[in-house]
């Protein structure tokens, strides 16, 4: 199968430019780590990358419905990417899904689907073909293409090459960073991370090949941005491409790591989006010299009327 190249994350990134924000490198104070705030993006997460750049393609090609299955963030970017470009469209969440993803899906314009976890992925397939409508999977080509346009701003922002944790869940954006921060400096080092719980990743790093894991295992993790129960295919050729490692958290950590961006950077994360950070935490110490980076991925969480604690 034909991977993302160079030429395409920048082509992408021109596309979605009007669209996004470009985020920052903010440093914690007396560490080595600076952490991109992803969830400064118009949907609170990275996954607005992607989406914009999958469903403006498809738009340019006549494409009028588009339909993607979602934890809840892709759920929100296709229908943001969606509205921006004139489509209809629905989304397939599992019963599971927080509520404010839910809603804010629904709010965005898409029509919401509710499924169990196990039958996202059938559920969609069959309702494109009864609507009629595309599928855009959160690591489709042109989403990881996307999604690629993180990793180039933070080897542009980098003054010398380090290393670059980044959040998994199918690979798409674990897979794009590492295409474009390789093409910026061969030497940037890209790092996976992924819950203890819902591991599926690492075991495919390990082994050499895609490894699946039942959905009730990787259901246990706090972050429910991260429980796909596989690395999607097309982003496992890049991750075992250009990917440098992989590595896991615990949940106690993730935790941590959450209150951790909330006390000394003001950032709202959701714990999927905390795990790169949680990273660092635990693995500081082992982490190849120089700069790391963290990619803080989404912050789709609510905060309690007056409390400083959040909840997704």
């Amino acid at each position: 199968m034909s991977l993302v190249t160079a030429a395409d994350v920048a082509a992408a990134t021109t596309r979605i430019a009007p669209f996004v924000r470009r985020t920052p490198l903010l440093h914690l104070p007396g560490e080595r780590l600076w952490v991109k705030p992803e969830n400064r993006q118009p949907t609170r997460s990275f996954k607005v990358r992607g989406a914009l750049n999958a469903v403006g393609r498809l738009a340019e090609r006549g494409v009028g419905h588009v339909i993607a299955q979602s934890s809840g963030n892709h759920a929100q970017a296709i229908a943001y990417a969606a509205g921006r470009h004139g489509l209809r469209a629905t989304v397939v969440l599992p019963d599971t899904a927080p509520e404010l993803k839910v809603m804010a899906a629904r709010k965005l314009g898409a029509e919401v689907v509710i499924a169990p976890p196990a039958l996202r992925e059938v559920t969609c397939l069959a309702l494109a073909d009864r609507l009629a409508a595309t599928v855009v999977s959160s690591d489709d080509f042109d989403t990881i293409a996307g999604h690629g346009s993180a990793g180039t701003e933070i080897g542009r922002d980098l003054s010398r090459a380090g290393t670059i944790l980044v959040p998994v869940c199918n690979g798409g954006l674990l897979a794009g960073v590492a295409v474009a921060a390789k093409a910026v400096d061969p030497a940037i080092r890209v790092i996976g991370v992924e819950p203890e719980l819902a591991a599926d990743g690492v075991a495919s790093f390990r082994s050499g090949r895609r490894t699946a894991w039942p959905v009730q295992q990787t259901y246990r993790t706090v972050a429910d941005g991260l429980r796909a129960p596989v690395l999607g295919a097309l982003a496992w050729e890049h991750i075992h491409r250009y990917v440098d490692d992989m590595v896991t958290v615990s949940e106690d950590s993730i935790e941590a790591a959450v209150d951790l961006l909330w006390q000394e950077l003001g950032e709202r994360a959701e714990p999927s989006g905390a795990v790169a950070t949680a990273a660092y935490l635990t693995h500081r110490a082992t982490l190849p010299a120089g700069p790391v980076m963290a990619i803080l991925s989404g912050g789709n969480v609510a905060v309690r009327p007056n409390a400083d604690d959040m909840t997704i």
